[in-house]
């Protein structure tokens, strides 16, 4: 199987049937499958050859759709920008994988100057917005309407066909490798674990698409032959609008959203009962959330997903049957599912050795859903692929039935509203402060969005520094959503003996008396 398959059976099979909505564009397989066949045409007239990166910064779209399959098309691998980094990081993203072309829309186009400066790469944009094409650009639309459709070249298996940037434990982002195999087979993978009717099925993406998650729901989605509706970015009562008008029966949102969605003081106009499945996860949820989203939608099943981007990203499901009343409803609700079908997962300790059921240590996964690699990074690849194993840095235990619990985060990572903070990253920005002799950045407990990043700071002496001063400082070094939310002082951090820093002793006072689960 490959990626741009669903959209040969889509054009052979029924033609006319909606694959892609967005806004007021429907989209049928026939015209769809046009427009990326022409795209494609459009990338390798602007130098893509097989294997280059093309970029896309943009909001969610009928555009972005066309981008993933069009590049694949052609043979090329995509490069979805992160729409909320700063021009230094999107310059680093793209240079570190030598991204040549780029795709922008409106509300980033502002941004092009500043790269063009910033990043050795960047040699072509191209403008898919709906306004003017500003100067210096190419036209997305233009473009299409003179190129001529070029036939599909079936990639396949170990070809390289998504590099996808998440935080670096070092604090540079790392380019995931995904590979034609690993995405198709992690999506057949998913849908097998989470079986769903698809009669009169139509989904909505309002994740974002450069995530792997808002990626695969329209890869899964295309795949069963139903249409995707795409909302350009996550806004609740477009949401709810988007449910009831296109009768969407599955969704997918990360546990923040739920909470946005069921708490909008309009959600009871809105009639939500063709909604069959909302499955959520990326990110921690507490049981009275999962309750109160149940309740909300008392005739929807829901599921858990546990993954990662190096995974494709799923590895484990919690399917709908979990959730319902039973003797080990409340035990099952805390684990994160089983391994789906594809995926072997065991637990094991420091020297990779296997752990009894019941015992934690860290969580590794094997199967053809693995990443290749993180991209030009090979000390980090070999440090996480060990043995064929995927070392996800998550801590848990898996129970006799093969269940899988995600007790904590063994790296220091923090999931801030779905999207993913390295402490190592936040704290290089706050090192370059001359007034900080050490710093130590920690995830603390958020209602709103589950965690919320937190800095501990020793000034040095003699030397004034304030909470507003250190946020500023951040924000003009690394995106908004790593920034401290909240900043405190002391004369000095804990250490163990040995000098190294005891961040849980930090976090301790916050996390006191409440459960953690990870999703």
């Amino acid at each position: 199987m490959f990626l741009t398959q669903p959209l040969l059976k889509g054009r052979r099979e029924n033609a006319r049937a909606t694959a892609v909505v967005c806004g007021n564009t429907r989209l049928d397989f026939g015209t769809f499958t046009d427009r990326v066949a022409r795209l494609s045409a459009v990338l390798k007239q602007l130098g893509m050859a097989g294997g280059d990166r093309v970029g896309m910064m943009s909001l969610n779209s009928h555009r972005f759709v066309e981008y993933f399959f069009g590049t694949w098309w052609g043979g090329g691998v995509i490069n979805p920008v992160n729409i909320r980094w700063n021009p230094k990081e999107v310059a680093y993203s793209l240079d570190d994988c030598d991204t040549r072309i780029l795709l922008v829309d409106d509300l980033f186009a502002p941004m092009v100057p500043a790269l063009r400066q910033l990043s050795k790469s960047l040699r072509t944009v191209v403008y898919c917005g709906d306004g003017a094409v500003p100067e210096g650009m190419a036209g997305y639309e233009a473009l299409l309407a003179q190129a001529q459709p070029i036939d599909d070249a079936p990639h396949s298996g170990d070809e390289l066909a998504a590099i996808m940037y998440t935080g670096g434990t070092t604090g540079q982002p790392k380019g995931v490798m995904l590979t034609h195999g690993s995405l198709c087979i992690n999506a057949l993978g998913t849908v097998a674990a989470l079986p769903r009717d698809t009669h009169d099925a139509a989904a909505i993406v309002a994740a974002p698409m450069f995530h792997v998650a808002g990626c695969g729901v329209a890869l899964q989605s295309l795949l069963r032959q139903m249409p995707v509706h795409v909302v350009p970015m996550f806004d609740e009562l477009a949401v709810l609008q988007t449910l009831q008008s296109a009768r969407i029966t599955e969704m997918f949102l990360v546990p923040t959203m739920i909470k946005r969605v069921i708490e909008h003081p309009r959600f009871a106009e809105f009639d939500l009962s063709s909604l069959r499945l909302l499955s959520y996860g990326a990110a921690p949820i507490d049981a009275a959330l999962l309750d109160q989203a149940m309740r909300a939608f008392p005739g929807t099943a829901f599921a858990q997903v546990y993954g990662m981007t190096e995974l494709s990203p799923v590895v484990t499901a919690l399917p709908p049957h979990c959730h319902l009343p039973g003797p080990d409803r409340e035990r099952l609700l805390r684990s994160a599912g089983t391994p789906i079908s594809i995926a072997e997962v065991r637990i094991v300790d420091g020297e990779d050795n296997e752990l009894p059921h019941g015992q934690v240590g860290e969580i590794v996964a094997r199967g053809p859903m693995v990443m290749k690699g993180y991209w030009n990074k090979p000390e980090q690849t070999e440090a996480a692929l060990r043995d064929g194993w995927m070392h996800t840095g998550d801590g848990g235990y898996m129970d006799e039935q093969g269940f899988v619990y995600v007790v904590d985060r063994m790296k220091d990572m923090i999931v801030s509203g779905g999207e993913n903070v390295y402490s190592a990253e936040v704290e290089n920005a706050i090192a370059q402060m001359p007034q900080v002799l050490m710093s130590a950045v920690i995830g603390v407990p958020d209602d709103k969005w589950g965690e919320c990043v937190h800095a501990v700071i020793v000034r040095r002496e003699g030397m004034a520094l304030e909470a507003e001063a250190v946020i500023a400082h951040c924000r003009e070094q690394i995106a908004g959503y790593k920034c401290p939310r909240s900043v405190e002082f002391r004369d000095a951090l804990p250490l163990s003996a040995a000098g190294k820093l005891q961040k849980f002793q930090l976090r301790e006072p916050f996390w006191a008396g409440r459960e953690r689960r990870v999703g």
